[in-house]
């Protein structure tokens, strides 16, 4: 049998107790190690998480780019409802409406080209850019201070 961990499913076998087996609510509570105020809540926002549902479906139907900053933004500010993001969040991911992310394309790139070898000596010259200066070019005070100057 496997383990039951949730505690609604907890609830469910503590309320399948008390109804078929006429044990009193404390102690399937206990037994099924749920609090009693866990078992006796009933929740109100069936209705509004329905309504909820609704808004966010018919904003995706018109506007099929938003995702869900976008809609909740806009249930707020423009809507003028006061429901918090988490809640919201929660309806929004269980009806699935999360956009996907699409992957970055990589960039193609051409091959450079292949070097020139020379045919003979001193037919290709390279520049040193470590020191690219010309001769009679006054030399910066930063190399003449660590320069050796015989």
């Amino acid at each position: 049998m496997e383990k039951v961990t949730r505690p609604a499913q907890r609830r469910e076998l503590a309320e399948k107790a008390v109804a078929t087996k006429g044990v009193s609510i404390a102690l399937a509570c206990r037994a099924f190690g749920v609090s009693e105020t866990c078992f006796r809540y009933c929740p109100k926002r069936d209705d509004e998480n329905e309504m909820i549902a609704d808004l966010l479906v018919g904003l995706r139907n018109v506007h099929k780019t938003w995702g869900f900053g976008l809609c909740f933004l806009h249930l707020r500010n423009v809507k003028g409802h006061v429901w918090t993001h988490k809640r919201v969040h929660r309806i929004y991911c269980a009806l699935e409406l999360n956009l996907r992310i699409k992957p970055r394309r990589r960039l193609k790139r051409e091959r450079p080209e292949e070097l020139a070898v020379p045919e003979a000596p001193n037919l290709v010259w390279s520049m040193d850019f470590m020191a690219d200066r010309l001769a009679d070019a006054p030399v910066p005070a930063s190399e003449r201070a660590g320069r050796f100057q015989p």
